[in-house]
C-alpha cells in the first residue's frame, strides 16, 4: 500500500510542510527509516537522528523547528504516528465459522461473522456478539458474555459468569475470573472461601499476556471502559479500576482496592488492599502504596509518598555515607576535647 504525504497529513489532521506528493510506502523508527518511509519525532532525545535519517518525511512535534525534509507538524506526533500505522497495517480477516475441533456447549449464542478457532472450548449458555474472534486453545466458561468485536488471542481463559464488553482485546495467557485469594484460618488450617462473584471488563479494555484478574468473593471485580493493562499484572478479587487508566507490567493490586479514572500505575507497583487511589493519580515505578491516595497526586518510593518529598528523602539517603563519616569525625573530636579538658 502506498499513500502520498498529503493523504497522510489530511488523515491525521496535521500541518503539511514540503512536497505533499511524496509517495510513502511504510513507517519506521527514525534511526532505521529508509527512502519511501515515514518516521516521527516527539522525544527531544532523538533529535540527533533527524539530521541523518534516510526517511522521506517525518511527523514532528509543533514545538520543534521545521526540519529540512518534508514533514507533518502535529500537537501530538506520537498519536499521529499511531494513526498513520492504520494506513499500512492490514488486520487479518478471520473467516466466519467454527473450527471442526472446537467444542461448543448447549445453548451457545453467536452473532454474525463470529470466528471460533481450533481446539477452543465454549461452555453452556455463552453469548457472543457480532464479529467476535476467539483463536485456538482458548476457553470460555458457562454463562459468560463476550461483546461484539472482541478479540481473544490463543490460549486465553475466561471463567464462568464473566462479562466481556465490546472491542475488548485479551492477549495470550490472560486469565479472567480465576479464584480470588481468600482463606479463613481455623485451628491452624486455612479453609478456602468460595469465590462466587464475577469479573466485568467494560468496553475497549485491553489485557496483556499472562495477566490475571480474579473474580470477586461476592459481587464483582470491574475494569473500567478504555483501561489498558500490561503483561504480567495481578488484579485481586473485588478490585475496581476506573475508566481510561493504564497499568504497566508486574504491577499488583490487592483485594477490594478502588482505583479511580485516568490513573497511571507504572511497572512493579504494589498496592495493598482495601484502600482508594483517586482519579488522575500517577504512581512511579516500584512504588509501594500502603494507604489511600488523594486525586491528582504524583507518588513514588516505598512506602509511596508525594513525589517531591520522596525525591528529597532519596537525596538524603544517598548522602548517608557522608553523614556517617562526618559523625565519626565529630565523635573523635569530642573525645579529644574531653581528654584535654582540665580535671577538678
Amino acid at each position: 500500500m502506498v499513500k502520498t504525504l498529503k493523504e497522510i497529513a489530511d488523515f491525521v489532521q496535521g500541518e503539511l510542510y514540503g512536497n505533499g506528493s511524496i509517495k510513502i510506502k511504510g513507517v519506521a523508527e527514525i534511526e532505521k527509516a529508509q527512502t519511501g518511509e515515514l518516521t516521527f519525532l516527539s522525544n527531544p532525545k532523538y533529535k540527533i537522528f533527524l539530521e541523518r535519517t534516510k526517511a522521506s518525511a517525518v511527523i514532528i512535534d509543533k514545538k520543534f523547528e521545521t526540519p529540512k525534509i518534508p514533514s507533518i507538524r502535529h500537537d501530538n506526533p506520537y498519536y499521529a504516528f499511531c494513526k498513520t500505522l492504520e494506513f499500512f497495517t492490514r488486520k487479518k480477516d478471520y473467516p466466519e465459522g467454527v473450527h471442526p475441533s472446537a467444542i461448543l456447549g448447549k445453548n451457545v449464542k453467536m452473532g454474525r461473522r463470529v470466528h471460533i478457532g481450533a481446539y477452543v472450548v465454549i461452555q453452556d449458555k455463552v453469548s457472543m456478539g457480532d464479529r467476535v474472534t476467539i483463536l485456538s486453545g482458548s476457553f470460555v466458561g458457562e454463562n459468560t458474555v463476550v461483546g461484539e468485536d472482541s478479540f481473544l488471542y490463543p490460549g486465553v481463559t475466561i471463567r464462568e459468569n464473566c462479562e466481556i464488553g465490546k472491542k475488548v482485546i485479551l492477549h495470550s495467557g490472560a486469565v479472567i475470573g480465576s479464584d480470588g485469594f481468600g482463606y479463613a484460618k481455623e485451628d491452624e488450617i486455612y479453609h478456602k472461601i468460595p469465590q462466587t462473584g464475577r469479573v466485568i471488563l467494560e468496553d475497549y479494555v485491553e489485557i496483556g499476556a499472562n495477566t490475571t484478574i480474579d473474580r470477586a468473593t461476592l459481587g464483582e471485580t470491574r475494569i473500567g471502559k478504555g483501561t489498558k493493562i500490561d503483561n504480567l499484572v495481578q488484579i485481586a478479587h473485588n478490585v475496581s479500576i476506573g475508566e481510561n487508566s493504564v497499568i504497566a507490567g508486574q504491577a499488583g493490586i490487592s483485594g477490594s482496592t478502588k482505583i479511580g479514572k485516568n490513573v497511571t500505575i507504572a511497572g512493579q507497583v504494589g498496592i495493598i488492599g482495601h484502600i482508594k487511589v483517586g482519579d488522575n493519580v500517577i504512581a512511579g515505578a516500584q512504588s509501594g502504596i500502603t494507604k489511600s491516595v488523594a486525586p491528582y497526586t504524583v507518588i513514588s518510593g516505598y512506602p509511596a509518598r508525594e513525589h517531591k518529598k520522596a525525591k528529597k528523602i532519596e537525596a538524603c539517603i544517598s548522602l548517608l555515607p557522608f553523614y556517617v563519616k562526618k559523625i565519626r569525625e565529630l565523635e573523635k573530636k569530642i573525645k579529644n576535647l574531653e581528654r584535654k579538658k582540665p580535671q577538678g
